[in-house]
């Protein structure tokens, strides 16, 4: 198994096409393990040079919504009566500490995104 650190872009590029070439390898055999090992290092070089950023948290909690086929109503157990959900989504109101811990039980989100809120838009 010839690895090695991924330092360039032509590294990072050469990596990308070994993956691609060992997509179809079976778990557990030889060619499985060097996959495991490349994807690793290509996703810390990705995490390093490609940095992504958390989503908000009207963001967050609007794409959950939308995978977990929620409802306003559903989410007035955690946030409060539906004018406050929907305060909360337009932006219109701040997330209290009760809602972010809530939302995070609840639904899965991480706690980062729900603590970067985005300003109301003018």
């Amino acid at each position: 198994m010839n690895i090695k650190p991924i330092r360039t872009d032509a590294d990072y590029r050469s990596a990308l096409q070994g993956i691609e070439s060992l997509m179809s390898a079976e778990a557990n055999s030889p060619e499985g393990e060097r996959l495991d090992v490349m994807v690793t290092l290509v996703e810390a070089w990705e995490r390093k040079h490609f940095p992504m950023e958390l989503p908000d948290a009207v963001d967050a909690i609007k794409f959950q919504m939308e995978q977990q086929g929620l409802s306003i109503d559903d989410l007035v157990p955690v946030i409060g009566a539906r004018n406050r959900v929907y305060e909360v989504l337009n932006r219109t109101r701040p997330l209290t500490l009760r809602m972010i811990t809530g939302l995070h039980a609840s639904l899965g989100i991480p706690a980062e995104s729900l603590l970067k809120q985005t300003a109301r838009a003018a």
